[in-house]
């Protein structure tokens, strides 16, 4: 049986979560399914009543930075959202009739779209918010898809370090997750 991975609920702490396609398959790995993913995170933000503070999706993985949900759990938040991606991008694109479908052109055959679990960390502090912030904004331009973190459009780095606009809207920190709130926290310890 394998370790039980621990998740911290109920902080009010920001948590910056990582998930995989299976087998670290490039699911992702064309523009329209990334915006696609852009559109359903955006659409599961509005139902379960989260912060998106920052992200980035790449062609195997995402990375999120965001608010403990009104409604709900962040658990039940990635597993509506990592069902409604994989429902849209499995879906088959419609052929005209007159073509021919060959048995091994199926790129999607995979007994799963996502890996089953996700990464979490809390994060606690100012300092933390911003290494995590840099960690994935940096990540397009260390897997070489891009020279620079502004080049990557699907990524909150644009709207973090120049204030503007977006594929997604991105929240900010409310007064009690303003710096000075989250720099106060900073000697606690981030799990009971």
């Amino acid at each position: 049986m394998r370790n039980p991975l621990r998740r911290f609920y109920g902080r009010g702490d920001l948590h910056f979560i990582t998930f995989s396609c299976y087998g670290r398959r490039r699911f992702l790995g064309t523009p329209r399914a990334r915006h696609r993913f852009v559109n359903i995170l955006d659409q599961a933000r509005s139902r379960f009543r989260f912060l998106l503070i920052g992200y980035v999706v790449m062609p195997e993985h995402v990375h999120l930075l965001v608010s403990e949900p009104k409604k709900g759990n962040l658990s039940k938040v990635l597993q509506v959202l990592k069902q409604k991606v994989s429902r849209s991008l499995r879906k088959p694109a419609r052929k005209p009739s007159a073509q021919l479908s060959l048995a091994f052109a199926a790129t999607t055959d995979s007994p799963a779209f996502w890996q089953r679990r996700f990464y979490d960390f809390n994060v606690w502090s100012e300092r933390k918010v911003r290494e995590k912030l840099d960690y994935m904004h940096r990540n397009p331009v260390q897997r070489k898809l891009v020279s620079h973190p502004k080049d990557w459009p699907w990524s909150s780095w644009s709207h973090c370090e120049k204030g503007e606009t977006i594929l997604i809207r991105i929240d900010t920190l409310d007064e009690e997750k303003s710096p000075a709130s989250l720099a106060k926290r900073k000697s606690q310890k981030p799990h009971p």
